[in-house]
């Protein structure tokens, strides 16, 4: 069983109207209620039918043919890692920099998230802690990366294509970058931020 991972976008102004200490319990009740069946398979989950019961202040959004599980994510990332030194330095950075929230420690920084200056609060559990001002800078990535993503189709057949294991059609990886704009957009939009859990 792998690890499994749950995207939120997330109304800042009001997560820090929650205290500290309370606000982990809080996003994992918003993230996953008693009422929420999990029927749903891709999309966002305060669209009707959605529980009455996500509050206004965060929507959580199911990347499509996931299951919720963090192995596409996983995946995704090593068929990028394959495929980085193929492309345009330009398109390379710009992916880079979208992808970073998706995967949160991409194997070709030296960033742990583990390492953070003692200064900065701990998020425990989550996976991806992105306040407003990152939301942006990944909109701003993906602006740059989206009209050209069809130009990583050749360097990931010729290099990362796995078919039939995680991730391993280019399909399959746009469907998931495709997936995490929407939320990355809609996020922006508001001005709020987004957080992964692992639910």
């Amino acid at each position: 069983m792998g690890a499994d991972i749950t995207a939120l976008i997330v109304d800042w102004a009001e997560l820090e109207n929650i205290p500290v200490l309370e606000r982990e319990r809080a996003l994992f009740e918003a993230a996953d209620p008693d009422d929420y069946d999990g029927a749903l398979d891709e999309g966002w989950a305060w669209l009707p039918p959605a529980p009455a019961s996500f509050p206004s202040w965060c929507a959580r959004y199911e990347f499509g043919g996931t299951l919720g599980s963090f192995k596409p994510h996983f995946w995704a990332c090593e068929r990028w890692e394959t495929i980085r030194e193929h492309v345009p330095d330009d398109l390379r950075t710009a992916l880079d920099t979208f992808l970073a929230g998706l995967f949160w420690a991409p194997p070709w920084t030296d960033s742990d998230p583990q390492d953070e200056d003692d200064t900065e609060p701990s998020y425990g559990a989550m996976r991806t802690f992105c306040p407003p001002p990152d939301v942006s800078v990944l909109a701003q990535a993906w602006s740059a990366v989206g009209p050209r993503l069809e130009g990583l189709r050749e360097p990931f057949d010729v290099h990362a294509a796995a078919p039939g294991e995680w991730i391993g059609r280019f399909e399959e990886f746009s469907r998931l970058l495709h997936g995490w704009a929407e939320a990355v957009e809609e996020a922006r939009r508001r001005g709020w931020g987004l957080i992964g859990l692992p639910i």
